[in-house]
């Protein structure tokens, strides 16, 4: 059981290492310090006891606060020290019923996590019992383990994007793991080669880090691209050009890559549709012995001299 409320030097705290909040962002704790100086401490802290001093459980933001405005005495509740992986999981419980907390960071604190389990229990965790683990969702699991897949690179790039200012944040994660899908999609199709994969999704994050592209979903369209070609819906070399010029071109949106390859193609198969049925008109005609008329063959001669047109273009 936990011992009642207690007055501690907040000196005497020290940060969790296993809490999976790694990022605070400067203008959150100033609205926090703001309110903790005006009211003060509202809830106590969740520490446990650790040498000489107290190892924090919950209520990281409300220390750093308190060390800033120089308190010499912070609200605690002393819990009983928990085993690591217990500690973990509190960790995860306590942060993931806020909505404010970062995915990766979270997801390099899973990591932590499923070794631990793995330790004692001489195996890894099934996504169900990490689920469990984690207090979280399967799918929230699986998008935390694509963020552990991304390298390495992009994880310290996201990092560094997520210690920005909310209000100056340019790149998201999600961003960043649709990039990642979608490139991935057209390696599986032979579209790109496991180098321009990267290329790829590093010429998509950069589109939005330009602004060329706004929507975080739009690299689905290059997934709906690569089941064309899994259709033989679009030529290979179609969806090649695009994608290079996708990788070449900064300001070649996902959009502008769409519309020449997927939207061509379906606008392409409108056209092959109506010109059978325009055969098949005629063959009925032939066969019903009418005689062509000026008007119609007028018609049928300026549509072969749009054809031929369109051969030279």
């Amino acid at each position: 059981m936990a011992d009642s409320v207690q007055l501690v030097d907040p000196r005497s705290l020290r940060v969790n290492k296993d809490n999976p909040r790694l990022i605070f962002h400067q203008k959150e704790l100033d609205e926090l310090q703001d309110s903790i100086d005006k009211q003060g401490i509202l809830v106590p802290l969740a520490v446990f006891r650790e040498g000489k001093g107290f190892q924090l459980l919950d209520g990281e933001r409300r220390w750093r606060c308190a060390l800033k405005l120089g308190l010499s005495s912070v609200p605690v509740l002393v819990q009983p020290k928990p085993p690591k992986l217990q500690n973990l999981m509190m960790m995860f419980a306590i942060h993931h019923a806020r909505k404010d907390w970062d995915p990766l960071p979270t997801a390099l604190k899973l990591q932590d996590l499923e070794k631990e389990f793995s330790v004692i229990q001489g195996r890894h965790p099934s996504e169900a019992e990490l689920a469990g683990l984690a207090s979280m969702s399967r799918g929230e699991i699986r998008r935390l383990k694509k963020l552990l897949a991304l390298p390495e690179t992009y994880r310290d790039e996201l990092l560094k994007e997520l210690e920005k200012p909310r209000s100056e944040q340019i790149l998201t994660v999600d961003q960043v793991l649709e990039a990642t899908t979608a490139a991935s999609a057209l390696r599986k199709r032979d579209v790109v080669t496991a180098k321009g994969e990267d290329g790829l999704r590093r010429a998509i994050i950069q589109k939005f880090r330009s602004r060329v592209e706004n929507n975080t979903v739009a690299p689905r369209l290059l997934a709906k691209l690569a089941r064309g070609v899994q259709r033989n819906e679009v030529p290979l070399q179609v969806a090649k050009r695009v994608a290079e010029k996708l990788i070449k071109d900064p300001k070649y949106s996902i959009s502008d890559a769409f519309r020449d390859s997927v939207a061509q193609s379906d606008f392409e198969h409108s056209i092959e549709q109506l010109a059978d049925r325009i055969f098949d008109r005629l063959k009925e005609h032939e066969e019903r012995g009418y005689k062509i008329t000026e008007k119609l063959f007028a018609t049928l001669k300026a549509l072969a001299k749009r054809i031929e047109r369109l051969r030279e273009d």
